[in-house]
């Protein structure tokens, strides 16, 4: 497997735009303190930059 990211959601997206809320959900993310561990590619990392306020990255 190639390199991978893992991130938490840290603050809640209430208040924020639809489409946010969709990418948080395309990411696997859907409640406050959730993780998810997804592959490093140039799809998800413009999702992760989208929502980088509300996220963080796990160090492992």
């Amino acid at each position: 497997m190639g390199a991978s990211i893992h991130i938490k959601l840290v603050h809640s997206p209430i208040g924020t735009k639809q489409r946010v809320r969709q990418t948080l959900k395309g990411l696997g993310l859907t409640r406050l303190g959730s993780s998810s561990k997804l592959p490093r590619t140039p799809q998800v990392m413009g999702m992760i930059r989208r929502v980088a306020h509300l996220v963080n990255e796990i160090k492992e």
